[in-house]
């Protein structure tokens, strides 16, 4: 049996603000040029110093285009971070997409959805229709 360490659990607030709104645009996600995300329920995420992130539900994503990676990371405000490579994209899309499964009570909104690296895919489009 493996020892897990203390994992550090940290509150947003207004050293770290984090704010979580509902994006009213379309938003779409391509990979060259095939379309693995379409939604009009993406949430915007916005953290602190960090780029806005558009968090999209799962069920708005071509899941079937993903694969499940072992890559994984930890964030001290969302929790235990999992990854997807998009093998479409090639080593280009390696790790792309993440999604927080069991995400912090304050982010709790996120759970059920994956956010995109734009460097990894397409263009990451917001669109108004």
């Amino acid at each position: 049996m493996f020892a897990t360490p203390e994992r550090t659990i940290k509150t947003p607030g207004p050293d770290h603000p984090i704010t979580i709104s509902r994006n009213p645009l379309r938003v779409v996600v391509s990979v060259d040029g095939c379309v693995i995300a379409d939604t009009r329920e993406a949430l915007t995420l916005r953290e602190a110093h960090f780029g806005t992130v558009h968090y999209i539900p799962r069920k708005d994503v071509k899941m079937s285009l993903l694969e499940r990676t072992s890559h994984a990371t930890y964030c001290p405000y969302k929790g235990e971070c999992n990854y997807y490579s998009i093998p479409a994209g090639g080593e280009r899309s390696v790790n792309a997409v993440w999604t927080y499964e069991s995400p912090y009570a304050p982010v709790a909104q996120i759970k059920d959805h994956v956010a995109f690296y734009p460097d990894r895919v397409g263009p990451i489009e917001e669109r108004v229709r």
